[in-house]
């Protein structure tokens, strides 16, 4: 039976097999056939035509007893990526970033409550957080969210914020709503955002907006420190004006495309 809510052109199937690909969590590699079907819902014959059918399109591989994710289902993401063209926009522009400030640097677009990494440069460091494309965080609590939930208007934050957090991680900052909508306000005046520490110990960040020809903010960049290594001194009067100049031309670059006129080409029958 069609789930209840959807419309006459919900494709059931699909949003099972997307199911069974999401229950593949951190922590959770590999999953039986029972594990999988208690995770999704599903009665075991189903879970187990999803999983035999996503085997044969390479998506999923037997494992022992049970089944695992392949690194074709990256291939999904990846097409978000391609699609906006934000990351071939970015990835010179990260990569100069992070090698004037010696830090990793990330771009992350908002997904419900949480932000979701979708390009991401990386320097080795002896303690370093753990990220890569993919990687969820309650967006309220890291600077790259703050910046997100700022370009929405109020009534808009309630509703992302109302929904429940799917990173599996408990900030350590837990603000009231007026001091959150006050630190909005702020970081929506100033353009830019800080985190100190409010996700997780030892992690402090800048961000600023990303933004297409039309002003909308379609994603955030920032800089990402630990706090033994970087005081806040050094980050906002070292680190933040080169990031401030690097999202420019990220954002810059992204209206440009904008205005190129894409032709597709046929082949000759």
């Amino acid at each position: 039976m069609p789930r209840e809510g959807a419309g006459p052109d919900f494709i059931e199937a699909l949003a099972r097999g997307l199911e069974v690909i999401a229950a593949f969590e951190p922590g959770r590699p590999a999953m039986t056939l029972a594990e999988v079907a208690a995770a999704t819902g599903l009665a075991r014959p189903t879970a187990r035509r999803i999983l035999l059918t996503l085997g044969e399109l390479g998506y999923v591989r037997a494992e022992g007893p049970g089944f695992a994710l392949t690194p074709r289902v990256l291939d999904l993401g990846v097409a978000y990526v391609r699609s906006q063209g934000l990351w071939d926009i970015a990835r010179p522009h990260m990569a100069a970033l992070s090698a004037a400030t010696g830090e990793s640097c990330s771009v992350a677009q908002l997904d419900g409550s949480d932000i979701v990494y979708v390009a991401r440069v990386a320097v080795p460091k002896i303690v370093a957080l753990a990220v890569q494309i993919g990687t969820r965080f309650p967006a309220l609590q890291t600077s790259l969210g703050k910046v997100l939930l700022a370009a929405l208007d109020p009534a808009e934050v309630d509703a992302v914020l109302a929904e429940p957090t799917r990173s599996g991680l408990t900030p350590r900052w837990q603000p009231e709503r007026t001091e959150r909508d006050t630190v909005l306000r702020e970081v929506r005046a100033r353009g830019w955002a800080l985190t100190d520490q409010q996700l997780a110990l030892g992690i402090r960040s800048v961000a600023a907006p990303l933004r297409d020809g039309g002003g909308r903010v379609v994603g955030a960049l920032n800089v990402n420190t630990h706090a033994a290594e970087t005081s806040l001194d050094e980050l906002l009067g070292d680190h933040l004006p080169l990031l401030l100049r690097a999202a420019g031309e990220i954002s810059a670059d992204f209206a440009r495309l904008a205005t190129v006129p894409h032709v597709t080409r046929t082949a000759a029958s």
